[in-house]
């Protein structure tokens, strides 16, 4: 299979060509804006715009072409052509290629920032070398960039699914169920836990989907579909606003395309138009 991404640590000794540079001013990454497009934008460093890079990771090869994150000051002003923008809202205009290059850039970015001194003895850390960690050179702790594993379900009852609503959600729009896994337990154990705990519901034929990046900030989103087996709402008031059963003629609104859970969302739908 060819990737278009090659993942690597050790960057080139000299750049003959510009790389591609995701940088970030705080949670915001630098894009090139010219008239109605918007790139990242292809550099040999930051320097050539006058920014100064605190810290920069390079990252491997897109369709043969070097990459490099790095960490700009915060509140950064944009230079000429070039404007700082939420990474989220960029999805429609990178496409699923550099959105992914871009969420692992930022993910290695934050972990580079985060973890700059020892956990353990509060010394300096420096880099590996030959594996994307950080070591501590007095008590040898390593450090790696850590995922947070989390599982996101969809629930079916026939033709209806269960769409839920969390307090910190965009007004309006509704989602499927996820959270994070807990330590000692199985991605299978923390989907029914979680549906337990937040809808009191019971699942049967809980099976894989896909998984997803998302680096909101650093986790992994493990996507399966269950059926329905039992049991009322009940809703955990510290977790969901509202939770109810929808067949696909009273949508509310949905997930944003990028998601998984949109692709679990319209992956059911699919099937409810075909099998109607």
């Amino acid at each position: 299979m060819n990737r278009p991404f090659l993942p690597a640590i050790k960057p080139p000794s000299h750049l003959e060509t510009a790389a591609w540079w995701f940088a970030f001013s705080g949670d915001l990454l630098m894009v090139n804006v010219k008239g109605k497009s918007t790139s990242i934008p292809l550099l040999r460093s930051p320097q050539e715009l006058g920014l100064q890079c605190i810290r920069s990771q390079y990252l491997g090869l897109f369709h043969g072409r070097h990459c490099f994150s790095a960490e700009l000051q915060e509140r950064t002003k944009p230079v000429q052509n070039m404007a700082f923008e939420n990474l989220r809202g960029l999805y429609p205009i990178l496409g699923d290629e550099l959105f992914a290059l871009a969420g692992r850039a930022k993910q290695i970015m934050e972990w580079d920032r985060n973890h700059q001194f020892c956990g353990r003895c509060g010394v300096q850390t420096m880099s590996h070398g030959r594996d994307r960690s950080r070591i501590c050179p007095r008590c040898g702790l390593e450090n790696f960039p850590r995922l947070a594993p989390a599982i996101i379900v969809l629930i079916a009852r026939g033709q209806e699914l269960l769409l839920s609503r969390s307090p910190h959600f965009p007004t309006g729009i509704y989602s499927i169920l996820a959270g994070f896994v807990e330590p000692g337990e199985t991605l299978e154990e923390a989907v029914e836990r979680e549906v337990m705990e937040e809808v009191g519901l019971n699942l049967s034929n809980v099976r894989y989907f896909a998984s997803q990046p998302w680096p909101f900030p650093h986790s992994l989103m493990i996507g399966f579909r269950a059926d329905y087996a039992g049991g009322e709402i009940r809703k955990d008031p510290n977790e969901i606003e509202d939770a109810r059963w929808f067949r696909r003629t009273n949508l509310p609104l949905l997930p944003p395309v990028m998601s998984i859970a949109r692709r679990l969302i319209d992956g059911f739908l699919e099937e409810t138009t075909t099998s109607s």
